[in-house]
């Protein structure tokens, strides 16, 4: 599994780098198909603009991703809000995932319980 981290209008220093990692590194606690984890780091510059520290990441899966973005007042508090997120959106991709292999469709099942259906009747004969 690759973390990227890249930043937009900010340097990044290995602080930073190492925080990120280590907060989103956490995801993988909750679900071993993912692939990559890209962190973009942007910072806005207008001192008009009062959460100008934006974190945004992409989760890719197997067969699937995830975005979440949030914005805070400083970067590692963007960091913490979108790691909170992201958790709580694998976990739900991760149950949407379990829940649709276990429900296979009115077709499937019908095929199944005939089969089961002749190979009963044929072992009674």
């Amino acid at each position: 599994m690759r973390i990227t981290v890249t930043g937009r209008n900010i340097e990044i220093t290995d602080a930073i780098r190492a925080y990120a990692e280590e907060k989103i590194g956490k995801v993988m606690n909750h679900y071993d198909q993912i692939q990559s984890i890209e962190v973009v780091l942007n910072v806005i510059k207008n001192p008009s603009v009062s959460q100008g520290h934006t974190a945004e990441v992409i989760c890719k899966f197997v067969s699937g991703s995830v975005k979440a973005e949030e914005s805070a007042e400083t970067m590692y508090a963007s960091i913490d809000l979108v790691a909170d997120k992201l958790s709580r959106q694998v976990d739900k991709f991760k149950k949407k995932q379990i829940s649709s292999s276990k429900n296979a469709s009115i077709r499937t099942d019908a095929a199944v319980e005939a089969n089961i259906g002749e190979e009963t009747a044929s072992v009674e004969s």
